[in-house]
């Protein structure tokens, strides 16, 4: 198990967000958090990165506890975090933004990627290499920024609300490099509304609303329970 989280609680100042939290994700697996505006998804990956600890619980990362240590600690071990606000450099070449995501983790062992295999995975990004990351569409700046994540050659990928906002070709093609990477053996734990996308690229689902678990499953299971889609899912 890469990531094993038990009964987290965390908190924004006084306002108990997470609730009793607990979930896990095999390596190779990809793994996906649903839920609405408000369930807790944001504030779940934020607590596993380290940049909203929680308060209480356990968070176990390659069987290491990381609750409480510094995101960058936590990256250093091999964690990957694409957040959902697309933070890229604007004023830096597509080439420029990747080379200045590289390095190896410390307990990285496979193979590591380089601008070519992350051209090789997103051609556009090719096409774009010499323009400034400001310049690009939207959809190509959700790339950019996991290509430049990948970059880091993370074990443990996280990844919050990656197609919010984005055209339907552009999640179809984001589904399509995600299930590639699954291919390579990439780990991902990803938050998502967009219940179509996760059941097309997931093995596993849990359900998240008012900051407590109500569901988990596999994504077949889940797209064959109508009670559940439509309590917490408004489908």
């Amino acid at each position: 198990m890469i990531l094993d989280v038990k009964q987290i609680n965390t908190y924004y100042e006084t306002s108990h967000i997470l609730f009793d939290v607990s979930l896990t994700v095999g390596c190779g697996e990809i793994v996906c958090l649903l839920g609405r505006n408000g369930a807790g998804k944001t504030t779940m990956m934020r607590s596993i990165m380290g940049l909203t600890p929680p308060k209480s619980g356990i968070v176990l990362f390659h069987g290491d506890e990381v609750r409480g240590r510094p995101p960058h600690y936590i990256a250093q071990k091999g964690m990957g975090y694409v957040p959902d606000n697309r933070l890229i450099f604007p004023d830096l070449t597509v080439l420029e933004n990747l080379e200045l995501g590289q390095k190896i983790p410390k307990y990285f062992e496979g193979e590591p990627w380089t601008v070519k295999r992350i051209y090789e995975l997103f051609p556009i990004l090719a096409e774009r290499q010499h323009q400034d990351g400001g310049t690009l569409s939207g959809g190509e700046q959700q790339m950019l920024t996991l290509a430049r994540t990948l970059m880091g050659n993370p074990d443990l990928l996280l990844l919050d609300e990656p197609v919010e906002g984005l055209a339907p070709l552009v999640v179809k093609d984001l589904g399509k490099q995600i299930l590639k990477l699954k291919k390579m053996g990439q780990t991902i734990f990803f938050s998502e509304q967009n219940v179509r996308f996760a059941t097309l690229t997931s093995d596993r689902a849990y359900v998240i609303d008012n900051g407590k678990i109500r569901y988990h499953g596999s994504i077949k299971e889940l797209s064959a329970n109508e009670e559940i889609k439509k309590k917490y899912l408004m489908i």
